[in-house]
């Protein structure tokens, strides 16, 4: 059994997906999706990119349709910040888990090097970013562990100091806004798109601690009721954190929804 292999862009995941979708004539469940790039709205339309994402198929027994499935994107993305996983409905077969990688993705020497030249640069820009807004704070650099679909490792620069709370502001939105303006920064002097990823006093861990157990929490509430439930409207990066943790539940399965701003995970019982 062969495959086909198609690359699409659109304004956002999902209308790069649908696209995809439309070139190949195969419904979601009948093809894989890795997303290359969630895109970005910009600052004040600096830095704006199109969405963009990779669609393998099977062209063997793949069911045509005349119109794609509307569903939701599956992202797959750095830890913090990246793409969502979307769970398909249950069929009469389980979907193989996903699990976590056993064995580290081996790197070869050019993407070690770019790793390292990527740390330099972010710890110098945001050092310097922060002397201009007056934080007293110091920076520590470490490495992610693999992600558990890539296999990818990035940089991770922690804040410290003493009374942090304005760096991360509400819900985490300045913290946000300090690591876009500072990948931009970075990507602009490597000519090269930045990844790395900045925390506060272990800000961005917490958050997804507190997300997981929201996550487990609602999931039971759905499978009990039988009926779906909406979460509140996330970012991208929790957005994936509700799918990644929800990916292999037995009872329920997860989509987002909405547009822009609003888009919010949706937590679906399985049928029995």
């Amino acid at each position: 059994m062969g495959q086909k292999v198609v690359e699409t862009k659109g304004s956002d995941v999902e209308a790069a997906i649908q696209a995809g979708l439309a070139q190949l004539g195969l419904s979601r469940d009948a093809v894989e999706i890795e997303v290359l790039d969630e895109g970005s709205r910009g600052l004040l339309g600096i830095g704006a990119r199109n969405a963009q994402v990779r669609l393998t198929a099977q062209i063997a027994d793949q069911p045509v349709v005349d119109k794609p499935v509307v569903e939701t994107p599956a992202v797959v993305k750095a830890p913090i910040a990246e793409p969502v996983v979307s769970k398909s409905p249950p069929k009469s077969e389980p979907a193989p888990k996903m699990v976590k990688t056993a064995v580290p993705v081996e790197e070869d020497e050019e993407t070690i090097a770019a790793r390292e030249e990527e740390q330099a640069a972010a710890v110098e820009i945001v050092t310097d970013l922060l002397e201009r807004m007056h934080v007293d704070a110091s920076l520590t650099t470490s490495l992610s562990e693999p992600d558990d679909v890539t296999g990818r490792i990035i940089n991770i620069l922690e804040i410290h100091g003493d009374d942090l709370s304005t760096l991360i502001g509400p819900r985490g939105d300045t913290l946000n806004a300090l690591q876009y303006i500072s990948r931009l920064m970075v990507g602009h002097k490597l000519r090269t798109r930045a990844g790395f990823v900045i925390d506060v006093e272990g800000y961005r861990q917490r958050r997804e601690q507190a997300l997981a157990r929201l996550a487990d929490r609602m999931a039971r509430k759905v499978a009990k009721r039988k009926r779906a439930m909406s979460l509140e409207p996330m970012p991208p990066h929790e957005r994936r954190i509700i799918h990644m943790t929800l990916r292999d539940d037995k009872y329920v399965y997860t989509e987002s929804i909405g547009e822009g701003n609003r888009r919010k995970v949706k937590i679906i019982p399985k049928r029995s």
